[in-house]
């Protein structure tokens, strides 16, 4: 059952923790401090959204200033990656090393459509290491630690946010590196002889100082921006249900209400507003089964949902919730493992605004594939 139990956690990084066209990318999971013995990893991943939208509205307004108008694709695919080394330092006692980047955006609408945005760039980006401590106790129970460092940067430009759209300088912003301290706290339950196991992960938020620079109709304007990326909570669970058969699943939480970029120029131009912001917490679900198939080949199949939630969408990334299927699989030889999976996603219907009271578009029936690949070593 081990190796199901491995599988598990395999397929759900491989293929449904690269959640398309969306800020939260990597789930923040902690779960390879629970690998037997000494175990290394490096998962890269490549995501292919398809968001395209229409202009809201039946006459043009400064509300809707593009009715009927299609925005193109303006969602970019991107790769990501992530590693990790774990090692036992006595029994009962558990160490391991992460690197994952657990937020990011890549938003680009095309310049050749009628649409208000064309031209509009924007990209956030991401890096952390996670250094954890893991301490079991005999009673199966598990409390589990330790730091993230983590990196953040962002830039955009909007030619929309200007005094006169196409005649005067459009807004353009970039935020300059900046790293941050933040903290992992966990706790989990054990059952190897029916191959259980119930985690409880809570990642903190972790707060930057950005040197910013911006430039619009209005001038040029260097200043500090105050960011911080949200503090969130992972259930994950897994319990063997048939001989080598493994069901897995989770719940995450986001506290993406906590989460704003408010740069001083762009505030200005439009009157409070931020720059990037949520009205909305998330929730995200996973529920899917394993199965060992012979002592070399497993196989997985998993859905993660997440629900659509209530007000606009920002024009910057114009989705509202998913659903994915993720199907993977795995080739285990000696000390050495291959996984690789595929997701599809059914992107949730997201209506943008310019005012904050009418929608500006509308951005329907979109989708994304990912794929991903791991290659893990026993040692």
């Amino acid at each position: 059952m081990s190796r199901v139990l491995a599988l598990a956690g395999a397929m759900a990084v491989t293929a449904g923790s690269a959640q398309a066209a969306n800020v939260d990318r990597s789930l923040q999971s902690s779960q390879l401090i629970f690998e037997p013995g000494g175990y290394s990893e490096f998962t890269i991943r490549r995501v292919s959204p398809d968001v395209t939208g229409v202009g809201a509205g039946s006459f043009p307004s400064p509300a809707t200033p593009t009715p009927g108008q299609g925005s193109g694709d303006v969602s970019e695919g991107y790769n990501s990656f992530s590693a990790g080394v774990k090692d036992e330092l006595r029994p009962g006692l558990d160490a391991a090393l992460i690197f994952d980047q657990p937020f990011g955006a890549n938003t680009f609408y095309p310049i050749d459509t009628r649409y208000f945005g064309r031209g509009t760039i924007a990209t956030l980006d991401t890096n952390a290491i996670t250094a954890l401590l893991k301490y079991r106790f005999p009673s199966n129970v598990s409390l589990f630690g330790g730091l993230r460092y983590q990196t953040f940067s962002a830039s955009a430009t909007i030619p929309f946010v200007t005094a006169v759209p196409g005649r005067t300088a459009p807004y353009d912003v970039t935020a300059d590196e900046d790293s941050g301290w933040g903290y992992v706290l966990g706790i989990a339950w054990e059952k190897p002889e029916i191959a259980a196991r119930v985690s409880l992960t809570y990642n903190s938020a972790i707060d930057y100082s950005l040197e910013t620079s911006e430039s619009s109709f209005l001038g040029t304007l260097k200043s500090i921006t105050e960011v911080s990326t949200p503090q969130s909570v992972n259930l994950d669970f897994e319990t063997g249900i048939a001989e080598d058969t493994l069901l897995f699943g989770g719940v995450r939480w986001v506290d993406w209400t906590e989460f704003d970029i408010s740069p001083a120029m762009y505030s200005q131009i439009t009157r409070g507003r931020a720059l990037v912001s949520y009205e909305s917490d998330t929730y995200t679900f996973t529920l899917g089964v394993g199965r060992r198939f012979t002592e070399n080949w497993a196989g997985s199949l998993s859905a993660t949902y997440e629900p659509q939630v209530g007000g606009f969408i920002s024009n910057l990334s114009p989705v509202n919730g998913y659903t994915s299927l993720n199907v993977g699989g795995s080739y285990t030889q000696g000390a050495v493992e291959i996984a690789a999976g595929l997701s599809y996603f059914w992107l949730g219907d997201a209506e943008t605004t310019l005012n904050q009271t009418t929608a500006a578009g509308d951005f329907d029936d979109n989708e994304a594939i990912a794929i991903g690949m791991r290659i893990a070593y026993r040692f």
